[in-house]
């Protein structure tokens, strides 16, 4: 992938641009198995699958944007050492359909009179612009301000921004006080008729509340779900228990006839999309808003997708003394996932996929099955 703001070192956040795609991917191998050989005979007759790669250019379906720069001039991107604004608009990462959306969104900045936030300062208003992309062309557009201040604005010219870009499907506010390196903040407030972004992954169309986790690589993600799904199919649990069920991607592709499928998430909204995508497709599943790391675990088939600090001993301890038949991890965090497994030593893996979720990065995703030893 060629991109001119790496060329230019204007922009490092790709740091592994400048390496061969597929060096990448072996450096990435490479550094997983050695994390998952360091348990020993524990991971002995580990399997690897082929690896999923994903294409090199145009994959992400989030656009995080920090907004900087003035009103008039706003830059869209990240921000430089010195604090100033680099924009990235036509970063190759984003499809073509985002290209066309961000400078809309620039003019908007302008037209709605939102200041962007100086850090130096602390003045301002408009922190990010946050934009995920769905398969299907729509938008989900997220303002991140410091304050309520300029949301009657945004209300008032929302109308003329939707008729420019009526691929805009939700549109909401984000409030974030804070001086810190926090992305968003607890208030959210739709602005549209919609409330949600429909996001179709094989045969299903999850519903994306605005504060809610979703995988950056859709195609990717896709595939990850068709893995967990393949292996619960192997083993015809009667029952399945997600933690950290997001939208409940992993959830919603086991449930199936004759199988009771219970997904836990922290965030109410996600929790309310999922209900929301079991509903319109038929399918028995529950979805309960609360604590994964307290849930019993009393399930066949326990899918657990945690925060790459990793389960914790806790959960881990209470996995480690469940009934549960096979376990389905999906980690963003090898090293993690090599404490927690350490931590539960009757449990085996013996299958394993790399999925390259995050081209020109050190990062990926692994899911692992897990059995009894």
């Amino acid at each position: 992938m060629q991109c001119s703001y790496f060329d230019a070192g204007r922009c490092r956040s790709c740091s592994q641009l400048d390496t061969a795609y597929d060096v990448q991917v072996r450096a990435k191998e490479d550094e997983c198995r050695a994390r998952l050989s360091s348990l020993g005979e524990q991971a002995d007759g580990l399997t690897w699958l082929p690896t999923v790669t994903s294409p090199e250019a145009g994959f992400r379906n989030k656009a995080k944007m920090v907004v900087a720069g003035t009103t008039a001039q706003p830059t869209l991107g990240i921000l430089d050492p010195l604090g100033s604004g680099v924009d990235l608009r036509a970063c190759p990462l984003y499809s073509p359909a985002v290209h066309r959306l961000l400078p809309l969104l620039a003019d908007f900045v302008g037209t709605a009179g939102l200041t962007p936030y100086d850090v130096a300062t602390r003045r301002g208003e408009l922190k990010h612009l946050l934009v995920t992309e769905s398969p299907d062309g729509e938008f989900l557009v997220r303002f991140v301000l410091r304050t309520s201040e300029s949301v009657l604005r945004i209300r008032k010219h929302l109308p003329g921004l939707l008729a420019a870009a009526p691929e805009v499907a939700v549109v909401s506010v984000n409030l974030q006080p804070e001086h810190k390196a926090v992305l968003e903040g607890e208030h959210e407030e739709v602005l549209t008729e919609r409330s949600t972004l429909p996001m179709r992954v094989n045969d299903l169309v999850l519903h994306l509340p605005p504060r809610s986790f979703f995988q950056t690589n859709t195609a990717l993600a896709a595939a990850l779900y068709r893995q967990a799904a393949a292996w619960a199919s192997d083993l015809g649990p009667a029952s399945v228990l997600d933690l950290y069920c997001g939208v409940g991607g992993f959830a919603l592709h086991l449930a199936a006839p004759g199988r009771h499928v219970v997904g836990v998430e922290a965030s109410a909204e996600a929790v309310a999309g999922a209900a929301s995508t079991a509903r319109e497709a038929r399918l028995a599943a529950d979805f309960v808003a609360g604590d994964a790391t307290a849930w019993p675990v009393d399930a066949d088939l326990v899918v657990v997708n945690p925060p790459r600090r990793g389960l914790g001993p806790e959960l881990a301890g209470r996995l480690e003394a469940s009934s549960a038949r096979a376990v389905v991890y999906s980690s963003c965090n090898a090293a993690s996932l090599a404490v927690d497994l350490a931590a539960m030593p009757s449990w085996r893996p013996v299958e394993a996929r790399l999925l390259d979720m995050f081209p020109h990065t050190r990062h990926y995703e692994v899911v692992t099955l897990l059995r009894r030893d």
